[in-house]
């Protein structure tokens, strides 16, 4: 099934929802950064080269402010939004499902969270289960990568289930909850992570001091 689509839809109505000069998890971003760096990670092949390679961030980093700064008001956003909305050039590797797939599933779903959970209420959505499946076949693909930097043994097990060796040490410590909550602390947002610990009282503290994501 396509999940994408629909995750582009929810993720364009939550920054307008927010409105510009919203907060979000981003460190240092306001939804307008935020919505920048989603349209321009589409369409600038520069901004996107900035992204993976470091000697290309300052470029990354300049059009993302220059185009965040020219969408500050209610309506020079909306304009923004809806371009992200109409989704990536048509001769963009982008718009081939299975690219679109890879790139953007988790992607929409961690920015969306990112501006719902940048609140002081929030809570989780109630996710379709195929949904969720998607997000966790994704998410066991580069999960050791994301947990490359602890010194710990990693096990996330969804809570429908299935289990995965994110990390194999002498000494191991199980991640436990839904796919989306683990794909959040797998990816940084480890304060905002509804997920429980399974393991040793030391190694679950070392991991919960860890720099996690990318």
């Amino acid at each position: 099934m396509q999940f994408v689509e629909p995750s582009r839809e929810v993720l364009a109505e939550t920054l307008l929802a927010a409105g510009p000069g919203a907060k979000t998890l981003c460190d240092g971003w306001r939804t307008q950064e935020l919505a920048a760096h989603l349209y321009l990670r589409e369409h600038n092949p520069r901004v996107g080269a900035g992204l993976l390679f470091k000697p290309w961030k300052k470029v990354s980093e300049k059009a993302t402010a220059k185009l965040a700064a020219e969408s500050s008001t209610p309506e020079t956003f909306a304009i923004l939004i809806d371009k992200f909305r109409a989704g990536p050039p048509k001769l963009s590797p982008l718009s081939l499902r299975g690219v679109d797939h890879s790139a953007n599933l988790i992607e929409f779903f961690i920015h969306t969270e990112d501006i719902r959970r940048a609140t002081d209420r929030w809570a989780p959505r109630a996710l379709d289960a195929d949904y969720s499946q998607a997000l966790w076949a994704e998410l066991i693909k580069r999960a050791a990568i994301l947990y490359r930097s602890v010194d710990l043994g990693v096990v996330l097990v969804n809570s429908a289930g299935p289990r995965h060796v994110a990390k194999r040490a002498a000494v191991s410590v199980a991640i436990i909850g839904d796919p989306g909550e683990l794909i959040m602390h797998a990816n940084g947002r480890t304060g905002q992570a509804l997920v429980s610990f399974e393991g040793q009282p030391d190694a679950v503290a070392l991991l919960q001091t860890a720099v996690v994501g990318l």
